[in-house]
Formats: C-alpha cells, structure tokens, sequence
C-alpha cells in the first residue's frame, strides 16, 4: 500500500476514535493489527515490546480513571486504555512495511510537499547516527584530557551542536555539488506510485471502521 495513504489513514482513524469513543472498535483495530503484524512477519522480540511497552501506560489510565476517580467508570476507563495500543499497533502496521526514505519519497511525490522537507527529513534521519558517534568521540576526548562529561552535562551538547552546525554545512555543500536547486523541478530515482487498490483498501478499512464505530458501543 502506498507510504502515504497508509499515514493517512492511520491519522484517520486515529482521530475517528478519539471523537466517537467505542470500545468493541478499539478491540476489533487491536486484533486486526495484531494478525496483521504477524502475517508481516513481525519479530517476536517486537511483538511483545509493542504489548509490554505500551501497558505501562494503558495501565496508568486504567488505574486512574477506575481506581482513583471519584466515580470510577469501567467502560471509559477501558476505551481510553485500549486506545493506546490502538495508536501504537496501528503505527507499527506502516513501519513495518515503509522506511522513512520511501515515506519521504512518497510525501514529496504523491502528496506534493516541498522537495525540501523531504531532503530534510531524511537529512536529519542520517544525521542521528553521526550525532551519536560525534557524542561518544567527543566524551572519549575529553576523558583522554581528565575531563569527565556527563550525560547532563553542558558542556557536551555545546559541543554537540557545533559537530551538528559543521555537518549540516557539509550536507548542504553536498546536495547543492549534486545539483539540488530549491524549488526547480527534479527528475524522480525511485518513483512511488499510487494505485487503485489504495484507494480501494482505504476506503473499505474507512468505511468497516465508522460501521463498527457507529454499531457497537
């Protein structure tokens, strides 16, 4: 399915669930998103981190909405809880089939927004791992030195933020030496095509989602 219409309609329904509270269709999204993720292959490893992680919270809204409310209310305490896991299964069922380049790419060609911000978005993905080798050579340099820098310390983001100044120079450098031109038209390496199937899927999954919200409560 393509990268965008998959975001899209996860924000959808997202929404959707926010405004029309139903438990039995947080139940049914959780399911499905489940046996989707495991049809996907998902890791086991994954799996349980995305039903483990999430009930710390799920659990905290639990307990304050029916434990430690003045009049516990079993049936919103539940809706709000499962929703966590609805936003976080959900999101999960468009990371595991899209990357961010590919999301990028689809953002900039099928949704039409600023060639920039998907060169900045994926600009800033690269840049993390660089950012994090530049963190440990720069705390490995200073304990050469004697100087210990801690997690919280100043002086290490300061230091930081020059590595991030000085690369985002050399990035610019770059795409510019590949004959990038903001706002010109650019040719496309890797086309992202949006087919009629997407439409179709989104549509069906949109339209089962507002039936089950509107039916079951």
């Amino acid at each position: 399915m393509n990268p965008s219409f998959e975001s899209f309609l996860v924000l959808i329904i997202s929404l959707e669930i926010s405004i029309k509270p139903s438990l039995v269709t947080n139940l049914l999204i959780i399911i499905f998103a489940l046996i989707y993720l495991i049809i996907r292959k998902i890791k086991i490893e994954s799996l349980l981190m995305l039903i483990f992680v999430p009930f710390i919270a799920a659990f905290t809204i639990f307990a304050t909405l029916f434990w430690f409310s003045p009049k516990p209310d079993l049936y919103y305490a539940l809706n709000l809880s499962t929703r966590v896991y609805v936003y976080t299964l959900t999101i999960s069922c468009v990371t595991i089939d899209t990357d961010e380049t590919k999301l990028a790419r689809s953002l900039e060609q099928n949704i039409h927004l600023p060639s920039k911000f998907a060169y900045g978005v994926l600009a800033a993905l690269n840049i993390v791992p660089r950012m994090r080798e530049a963190v440990q050579q720069i705390r490995t340099a200073g304990m050469m030195r004697g100087v210990y820098l801690s997690f919280w310390s100043p002086v290490l983001y300061f230091k930081a933020i020059l590595v991030a100044l000085n690369s985002a120079e050399n990035l610019a450098q770059g795409m510019e030496s590949h004959g990038y031109v903001e706002g010109k038209e650019r040719s496309v390496i890797v086309p992202i095509p949006v087919k009629k199937s997407d439409w179709i899927i989104s549509a069906v999954i949109l339209i089962i989602v507002n039936i089950s919200l509107f039916m079951f409560k």
